[in-house]
């Protein structure tokens, strides 16, 4: 289990920060306690940064921002290669370290966590070769330039998939950056940051602080010489980090909450329909911002529903997740376990028919903070679970009586990240899908599309990830009138 630990105290990284080109030495002394979910115990301490700590690492990417920004398309795609290789290289490195520090079985690491973090790198890379930096718009020219020193701040939930998501495209427009990563799954970033570092990337183009929010994320927010701040996170932590940042003025890009619907019509195949959506609730253990985890239903067909999920969550093998088998690890933290017991009682309070699962660990796992798949039926859009975002294994099945009543619920929330639509009438599954209220919607379970742009509506954030959008996003837009061939 501690091999990622391991590896990292031998190289002598656990009480570093990567600044400048170099592993350097904390100006902060206070320590994070990196714990492991399955057990409970803490695996490792690290140093927490501050604020000289940032301003270290800010004015070192500024610096780095001079020469990097006038590189070569080429030459940073060059570098995008090396990257990418070399996390294909260390998968295994990076699958235990995920299952070490935030729960997810082994083998969904190695599926998803970790092939789908390089397919980022990939895709900028790819997107950056045949990117036209520079347009004709008659006498005008359109030139998309980077802009600058840029803040990213990443989550627990999917630690290096986000920290690919943000690094890849800005990198790729040729900003140089200041990774935070969260402290409560910082031993992927760390891997991370050797990665960079033996790929050669340019001292201050790439640079790791750990840290709190309100520590380092507040100071990189409020900085003077960061432009932009990009955050994966909480509603609430995109709001403090954009209170931070208003008084310089700097664009801030927020992958924020949801409550994804997933509306099956009254058309659908429904083994076909449920068993996927109970799987696209629950992966990740439900700790996924886009997660469908409200399954609106025809009334009508409320009981077969229950029937298939019921069924679909009975294969699930929640458990150790170093052991090949277990398709369901624990929640990462405690806060967010405390947070999942919370919303099933007040699920059970507010009258919702439990279907399965329910409060406290499932049978025979007595230590670990794992929790019970659990399904809630004949929600109503009102109640707590349809509402808040949970973070967890529970699913809400709102039964609803015309199509315009679905579409209706599944827009009856501050939210609009994802969202699903299932049904076999091409024409309907796509006006529906119209009216859905959310920045990504998913007709009848697709493949992973990374050119796909990401981003929400509403309370779920502003800009977008992946794809051509999400290296934009680290650009400015710049007109030059007169402009002649």
């Amino acid at each position: 289990m501690n091999s990622p630990v391991r590896h990292l105290m031998q190289a002598g990284r656990l009480d570093r920060f990567y600044t400048d080109g170099e592993w350097t030495v904390p100006d902060g002394t206070d320590r994070i306690a990196v714990v492991c979910p399955s057990t409970e115990d803490t695996v490792c301490e690290l140093t927490a940064g501050n604020e000289r700590d940032v301003d270290r690492a800010v004015r070192a990417t500024r610096r780095a921002f001079a020469s990097w920004s006038v590189t070569s398309p080429q030459q940073r795609a060059a570098l995008l290669d090396r990257v990418h290789a070399l996390v294909l290289e260390r998968a295994e490195l990076f699958a235990t370290a995920l299952a070490t520090e935030m729960g997810a079985p082994i083998s969904y690491a190695r599926g998803a966590h970790v092939p789908f973090a390089a397919e980022h790198i990939r895709v900028a890379r790819d997107n950056l070769a045949s990117y036209p930096f520079r347009t004709q718009r008659g006498t005008t020219a359109i030139v998309r330039e980077p802009i600058g020193v840029c803040a990213l701040i990443t989550p627990w939930n999917w630690p290096i998939y986000q920290i690919t998501a943000k690094v890849g495209p800005a990198l790729a427009a040729g900003c140089t950056v200041v990774l935070k990563p969260s402290e409560l799954s910082p031993l992927s970033a760390l891997l991370f940051a050797e990665v960079m570092a033996d790929a050669g990337v340019p001292a201050g183009v790439f640079n790791l602080v750990n840290g709190t929010g309100a520590a380092v994320g507040t100071s990189l927010s409020s900085h003077p010489q960061v432009d932009m701040v990009s955050i994966t996170g909480s509603t609430r932590a995109g709001v403090l980090v954009a209170q931070a940042a208003a008084p310089t003025v700097k664009r801030v890009a927020q992958e924020l909450g949801g409550k994804s619907p997933n509306v099956v019509l009254p058309d659908a195949d429904l083994p076909r329909a449920i068993a996927p959506g109970v799987a696209a609730a629950f992966r990740n253990m439900g700790q996924s911002c886009s997660a469908p985890t409200r399954l609106i239903v025809p009334r009508g067909a409320l009981k077969r529903v229950e029937e298939l999920a019921l069924a679909a969550t009975q294969q699930m093998i929640v458990g150790d997740p170093f052991a090949e088998a277990t398709t369901h690890g624990p929640l990462a933290n405690r806060a967010q376990f405390d947070r999942v017991q919370q919303m099933i009682d007040a699920g059970i309070d507010e009258g919702a028919t439990l279907i399965t699962g329910g409060a406290g660990r499932p049978a025979g796992l007595s230590r670990g903070l794992y929790a019970r798949p659990t399904i809630f039926s004949e929600v109503r859009t009102d109640m707590t679970i349809a509402q808040q975002e949970i973070f967890g294994p529970v699913l809400a099945i709102l039964p609803y009586d015309t199509v315009e009543e679905a579409i209706a619920i599944a827009n009856d929330t501050v939210y609009g990240l994802g969202a699903h639509v299932q049904g076999t009438d091409k024409a309907l599954v796509r006006a529906v899908a119209a009216r859905i209220q959310s920045g990504q919607v998913h007709l009848n379970y697709p493949a992973w599309d990374p050119q796909a742009p990401f981003g929400g509506y509403k309370q779920s954030g502003n800009g977008r990830e992946y794809g051509i959008e999400g290296m934009e996003e680290y650009m400015e837009v710049k007109s030059i009138l007169g402009f002649y061939d």
